[in-house]
Parts: C-alpha cells; structure tokens; sequence
C-alpha cells in the first residue's frame, strides 16, 4: 500500500476513534501533500510524500525552540505530540554507526578529499539514507569525517607570489 494511501485510512481510524489531536494531524500531513500535488500537478510518490513529512516535522521541531524559548510548555507538547504521530510514517532511523558507515562508503565512492566535495558525497548519501537519517545531522557529520580527512592528508605547499 501506498504511503498517502496509509495516512489515509489511518484518519479514517481516528475519525472512527474519535482521537482529535491525531486526527488533526494527519488532516495537516493531508493537506500539505495535497497542496503539493496541486502545486506541482503531479501525483507525489512515497520517496515526495516522505520529504513532505520530513518538511512537517523539521518545521515541528524548529516551533519547538521558539515555543521553549517564549515558555509556551503548553505549544511544545502539542508539537511533540504532532512530530511523534508524523514520524510514525517515516521508515526506521538508520543508528549513528550505519550512518558513519553509509558516509565512509560514500567518501570511497566519490573520492572526496575536502569539504569542497561534500556536495558530491551528499548527493550519493540522500538516495540510501532519505527518510531514515536526519540530513542536517548527516551533513555536519559529512563535513567532520571530510574536515578530518583534509587535516590528516598533506597538503602540497601554496608559492606565495609578491607582485
């Protein structure tokens, strides 16, 4: 079964349930997949309904720090609340040690030397790991291991030029 298919009979069962919060949720995942289907007059598919739900709860997760930082305990929960029914649709999180993995591989691959290469080793991440990692934390973890790996590789001397 399909992705959107899924959040759809799942609101099913909560109108059926009467679980308001959840319900209300997954209206909002709804319609931010339905506003991206209208806007782009497309069918979106489980990989674009993913990014959707990632888009959602980023956005969660980005509320929450404001609300902790005005006070707003009351906010925070219901954003928690909705964040834990959105990640209920994503596909299990990848550990920190197959990530580490995944980026050693992706390194090797595309023969990345410097962080100037992490577009490169990120493009090749995103396709195995969208979804199941968040990529912020992919990225700094990306630009660690390169950063790492520059200052452990020499460096040939720059010629300084005096003009």
């Amino acid at each position: 079964m399909m992705l959107k298919q899924s959040i759809t009979e799942d609101m099913k069962s909560a109108m059926r349930s009467g679980d308001k919060e959840r319900l209300g949720t997954i209206r909002l995942a709804l319609a931010a997949i339905k506003q991206r289907e209208v806007d782009e007059r497309v069918s979106l598919d489980d990989a674009q309904v993913l990014a959707v739900l990632e888009k959602m709860i980023k956005q969660r997760k980005e509320a929450i720090t404001q609300f902790e930082a005005g006070g707003r305990a009351d906010l925070v929960a219901k954003e928690r609340a909705e964040i834990a029914v959105l990640e209920g649709y994503l596909p299990a999180q990848m550990s920190a040690a197959e990530v580490d993995a995944l980026i050693r591989q992706a390194i090797a691959a595309s023969g990345a030397t410097s962080v100037k290469d992490m577009g490169k080793v990120m493009a090749a991440i995103k396709a195995q790991a969208q979804g199941r990692a968040d990529m912020s934390v992919v990225g700094a973890r990306v630009r660690e291991q390169l950063g790492h790996q520059q200052s452990t590789t020499p460096s040939s001397p720059r010629a300084s030029s005096t003009s």
